[in-house]
């Protein structure tokens, strides 16, 4: 026999309400990490794991996807880590580690001090982000946390944070509200980066990702993209802008030389980064 969350044996007892969300929150925890390990679980499954209704685990499932740790499909739940699914915060940060530390020296040089900066969700964003005071008295505007923890009190930096709805899959604010208050700012130059590049056009996984990052595009005099060469190997859901959109594409050294003249004769603004 299954339980729902609302049905627990402890009534109306005195902090009954607290034990309950506990256990909700350990099993979407537990839940979250077999979707990763496994790449797919299904919901039958899980409720007869965890003695609860499919409802139950629709919902637990819903909650998840909702904050970006894997996507709902039929019969269950997927990571899709090959296509769709961006990885945890932690696996993106340790991925590309160097190379992302060369793009953000190479877009450091493009600042200089009084400009105000936009800076996204992404880690080789946030690599930039480490180097900032260099270039200060800055004003940087940030939707991603680990950007505005970094900075909140920096000498040299007047810090805006952009609200919203938090993902903490992303570790950032996303969605539309998010996008509505950058309408309310105005920035000399954005750094960004991007999940995927097909072709000539920047995708990400989620809606909500795209309509931060066109606000951002929209209100930036300057536009540059941080890319490595892996991305242009992943494949993404929703389009975001094409490569031209962009006054510099900053790209490491091992991107092919086939397709950096491909690129080039689509007359997208490439710089290539080598190591130091």
């Amino acid at each position: 026999m299954t339980e729902d969350d609302g049905g627990t044996s402890d009534g109306g007892a005195p902090g009954g309400s607290a034990r309950r969300e506990d256990i909700q929150n350990a099993r979407r925890q537990r839940i979250r990490e077999q979707v990763a390990a496994e790449g797919f679980v299904r919901t039958a499954a899980l409720a007869e794991e965890y003695a609860v209704s499919i409802m139950t685990i629709h919902r637990d499932l819903d909650v998840l996807q909702a904050q970006g740790w894997l996507r709902k499909v039929r019969g269950g739940a997927s990571s899709l880590p090959s296509l769709l699914f961006h990885g945890d915060l932690s696996e993106r940060m340790a991925a590309m580690n160097t190379t992302k530390r060369r793009l953000a020296r190479a877009a450091l040089r493009l600042l200089t001090p009084g400009q105000t900066v936009m800076i996204d969700e992404s880690t080789t964003c946030l690599a930039l982000a480490q180097h900032l005071t260099e270039r200060g008295p800055l004003t940087v505007i940030s939707n991603f946390l680990p950007v505005i923890k970094l900075l909140a009190g920096e000498p040299g930096i007047s810090l805006l944070a952009l609200g919203g709805s938090y993902y903490p899959a992303y570790d950032a604010f996303l969605g539309p509200h998010t996008a509505e208050s950058v309408r309310s700012f105005r920035a000399d130059i954005l750094f960004m980066s991007t999940t995927a590049v097909t072709g000539d056009t920047c995708y990400h996984q989620s809606q909500e990702t795209v309509q931060v990052k066109r606000a951002l595009m929209d209100r930036a005099a300057r536009r540059v993209l941080l890319v490595d060469h892996t991305k242009f190997a992943r494949r993404g859901v929703y389009a975001l802008a094409p490569l031209t959109d962009f006054d510099t594409v900053l790209v490491d050294d091992a991107l092919p030389v086939a397709e950096l003249r491909r690129l080039r004769d689509l007359g997208v603004s490439v710089t290539t980064v080598g190591g130091a």
